[in-house]
């Protein structure tokens, strides 16, 4: 089994029951286990005039492979009515493979680790939650990434 840690987001349609209904997806994948799951955070949308994001972090240890685990994460942003229509737009749920193992990949569907992470607070300090001591493919320890990341913009709602 590997490690993946998936970014959770959601704008639209009650954020919050998003991220809950789509952590209760994640629990029913097949080869895989919900390993860990940051409390909620609320932050500002990355385009002006959008609703403010719910976002987590969830850890799963699978035995499925990257492209596997994306296409079952797209399966649950649509059963629960995601739209792909604007970039960066509103969406009732966005489901990230941020990171898979140690592995880099770098694919048409797929870039792992994620690659605007690093800019993301939304993304850095819900991860660093439940993986403090993590270090990323190219060796970075996380807290490095946390320094040059203010936590700014971002609310903590549940412990």
């Amino acid at each position: 089994m590997e490690r993946a840690y998936i970014g959770l987001g959601s704008n639209l349609a009650e954020p919050a029951e998003q991220l809950r209904q789509a952590l209760a997806a994640l629990q029913q994948l097949p080869r895989t286990c919900l390993a860990a799951v940051s409390s909620f955070y609320v932050s500002d949308s990355l385009l002006p005039g959008q609703p403010r994001y719910s976002n987590a972090v969830a850890a799963l240890d699978t035995e499925l492979q990257p492209l596997q685990l994306l296409d079952a994460l797209q399966a649950i942003e649509l059963d629960q009515g995601r739209e792909r229509v604007e970039r960066w737009g509103p969406r009732t749920l966005d489901l990230d493979i941020l990171l898979f193992g140690q592995r880099l990949i770098d694919e048409p569907r797929l870039r792992v680790p994620h690659y605007q992470m690093h800019l993301r607070a939304f993304v850095l300090y819900p991860l660093a939650e439940i993986a403090a001591d993590l270090e990323l493919p190219d060796g970075r320890p996380l807290g490095e990434l946390l320094a040059a990341c203010p936590f700014e913009g971002l609310e903590r709602l549940t412990p």
